[in-house]
């Protein structure tokens, strides 16, 4: 953050083991990612670190830390930072950064079609229906309509496919 606007975000997939941590050391990977990434900007100058978990504040006093803690807060003790406890709530940009966003799923109208000697005209129709303005709902559908070819016997197919 410069002047309490934030000016880059970072993010990762975490690998399958690590899916595996405690909660400490999640939130201590990820202060330690972010000096990693921003080192050049961040080393030798004072930062602070806002974390919206409340002990990982006190996690410099701990006595029983395991090797992985250790070496991370190795390295936290090579930058001249501090951690300050921000609430979850009062933190708008990451909670809505952590949220995921459904999309609503795209409605699909079946048709139901009995081969026959007329299968080819009843698809013709079907098709014709299909396309009129007030059926196309989306904007997917009416790109994959412009992808259409017609055939010599009038139906619509995609990619030269029946």
């Amino acid at each position: 953050m410069q002047r309490e606007k934030v000016i880059a975000y970072a993010s990762y997939q975490l690998k399958i083991y690590k899916k595996n941590y405690t909660t400490h050391d999640l939130e201590l990977g990820a202060v330690v990612f972010a000096l990693k990434m921003w080192r050049h900007y961040l080393y030798g100058t004072k930062c602070v670190v806002f974390t919206d978990h409340k002990s990982f504040q006190h996690i410099l006093d701990h006595k029983e830390l395991n090797m992985r803690q250790r070496r991370w807060l190795e390295l936290l003790s090579d930058y001249d930072c501090e951690i300050h406890y921000h609430p979850g709530k009062a933190n708008v940009v990451a909670d809505a950064f952590g949220r995921k966003v459904w999309n609503k799923p795209l409605r699909v109208r079946a048709l139901v079609l009995t081969i026959g000697p007329n299968l080819h005209v009843r698809i013709l129709n079907a098709q014709v229906v299909a396309i009129k303005e007030e059926n196309l709902g989306t904007e997917d559908l009416c790109s994959m309509i412009k992808k259409l070819e017609q055939r010599t016997d009038g139906t619509l197919c995609l990619n030269g496919r029946s």
